[in-house]
């Protein structure tokens, strides 16, 4: 059975011709003075921009999980502006019969480039999954050279089994971290975002003891990763992402476990990734950046 859903796997990868930008959020608009990094050309979203075509590219940015939708979408144009774009624009959608809309649906059918804001994630899946233009955004992922980036909230609704919330400081008890449906644009990931300041490692390892034929991604602020074919991704940004590798463990008694017990897990394989640095899904494999081009 593992052999067969792998090949499905990788038949899956190779039909995708889509890209996905997964941000950690709070990231950089263009600028960062406390790190060795060029973020006018290097930063977040000047890989989206690049990744979408270009500054003359299509870019609709979706605020839906934010609490504040207008003053975030309002800052997401200026953010853009300076970088150059020339057709942004800002789809407010706060209920789901929007997204039915043959207007709408129209505009995005000539878009290259989606970017889910921040927020609550479970806005996202409840508004939009399972729409018409959920259907079209997955349709324009798997056949066209379309990007989907989104932080922090918009990012962990990229997946399939996606983390609605959880407590960090019950980290490791059964039952910490909450999981519902995302917009399954890449089932092969479980997504944890803002990972390193909210110190959310616990969540994510219970996450993949849930499901560890997946593989855990935990972003920090203003990190991301660029996915190609739902399997090769590259880091981006100035933080670090941290690899959970569930495929070998030797214990994990997670089913058997009462809600509000300590858990515990023998022989996760956990990676460090900072920007540069590769890894691929089918293989599990890392490909680190020499350190000499890291701070070319």
């Amino acid at each position: 059975m593992q052999s067969q859903n792998q090949g499905e796997q990788k038949r899956r990868m190779k039909q995708v011709k889509g890209t996905l930008i997964p941000i950690g959020g709070n990231e950089d608009k263009g600028t960062n003075e406390h790190t060795g990094l060029d973020f006018v050309e290097e930063g977040i979203l000047a890989h989206v921009v690049r990744e979408s075509g270009g500054a003359d590219s299509k870019i609709f940015v979706i605020p839906t999980a934010s609490s504040i939708p207008k003053k975030v979408g309002k800052n997401y144009l200026s953010a853009f502006e300076k970088l150059g774009c020339t057709n942004v624009s800002v789809a407010d959608i706060r209920e789901p019969g929007q997204c039915d809309d043959p207007e709408l649906l129209e505009d995005f059918a000539y878009a290259n480039c989606v970017m889910f804001s921040g927020g609550d994630q479970s806005r996202i899946s409840s508004i939009i999954g399972g729409t018409k233009l959920h259907e079209l955004l997955s349709e324009k992922f798997i056949n066209e050279d379309f990007v989907i980036a989104g932080t922090s909230a918009g990012a962990m609704a990229m997946a399939n089994e996606m983390i609605a919330g959880g407590s960090s400081t019950e980290a490791l008890l059964k039952g910490a971290v909450n999981l519902s449906k995302g917009l399954n644009l890449i089932p092969e990931l479980i997504v944890d975002t803002h990972f390193i300041r909210r110190g959310r490692f616990g969540r994510l390892a219970e996450a993949v003891a849930v499901f560890p034929e997946l593989v855990g991604i935990g972003l920090a602020e203003d990190t991301g990763l660029i996915i190609k074919n739902c399997n090769e991704f590259r880091v981006i940004g100035s933080g670090m992402v941290i690899v959970m590798d569930a495929s070998s463990l030797t214990h994990n008694a997670h089913e058997q476990l009462e809600v509000g017990t300590p858990m515990s897990l023998s022989n996760l394989t956990t990676h460090i990734l900072a920007n540069g640095d590769q890894f691929t899904m089918n293989d599990r494999k890392i490909t680190i950046l020499p350190i000499h081009e890291a701070f070319v």
